[in-house]
């Protein structure tokens, strides 16, 4: 079952999802994600220059084995676009033995270990008022799991605010938005919007970044502020 094609596919409108496309010579196909924010493309020139190249002809069942060579083979070892590479090729093989096998492919890693995945919604705006306006649109349509970011006065384009009434989108297509961030300031936010949420979401919510709490209280203290939160 040797590889006799692969390419790779940049698509989705307002950003790049990169996608790496691997065909046997049987006709079996895997595909695996090759998306890394901000550097989609970088990736994407990786694979078709460096890495389509060296897969033709090789066997696709052999995984490990193409892993190690793609990662012992260059001189540079490493790095987010090498490693989103690899990545990419070592999901779409797994996808093409599980197909090729007739089983779901976590069969072939040890089996189903849960019926189903948690995710979380991103609430964000640019005040505590729309932050906390988001996260309890989130709470009505089911999320049991809700990240709350807001910007910060003074602060224009902070990180994690989407604009407008998109989701917030880490990565877009061309010139990288140059987004800021000031931690003084944050956390001169931060207590305050989680007090608000507290108090109109209801303390049933149980904040899941308690690490994060922590170095809020932390961070304060050293800056001689109460944390109440």
């Amino acid at each position: 079952m040797r590889i006799a094609a692969a390419k790779v596919i940049v698509c989705s409108p307002g950003r790049n999802f990169v996608t790496l496309k691997v065909t046997t010579e049987d006709g079996v196909s895997g595909v695996g994600d090759a998306t890394l924010n901000g550097r989609e493309l970088a990736v994407a020139s990786y694979l078709t220059d460096h890495v389509i190249p060296l897969l033709i002809g090789r066997d696709a069942r052999q995984i490990e084995d193409i892993w190690h060579y793609l990662y012992k083979g260059a001189y540079w070892r490493r790095g987010p676009v090498t490693m989103t590479a690899i990545a990419a090729v070592d999901t779409a093989l797994w996808d093409i033995k599980g197909k090729a096998l007739g089983v779901p492919v976590y069969q072939l890693l040890g089996g189903q270990v849960r019926d189903a995945v948690m995710v979380y919604g991103h609430a964000n705006g640019e005040t505590i008022e729309d932050a906390v306006a988001a996260a309890g649109e989130y709470q009505r349509m089911g999320y049991k799991a809700v990240r709350l970011q807001c910007g910060v006065p003074g602060i224009p384009d902070a990180y994690g605010v989407a604009r407008g009434k998109l989701h917030y989108e880490p990565a877009e297509k061309g010139k990288a938005l140059e987004t800021r961030f000031s931690t003084e300031r944050y956390l001169d936010v931060a207590p305050r919007l989680f007090e608000r949420a507290r108090r109109e979401l209801g303390w049933r919510a149980r904040p899941l970044a308690d690490g994060l709490v922590e170095t809020l209280r932390h961070e304060l203290g050293a800056m001689g502020r109460p944390a109440n939160f």
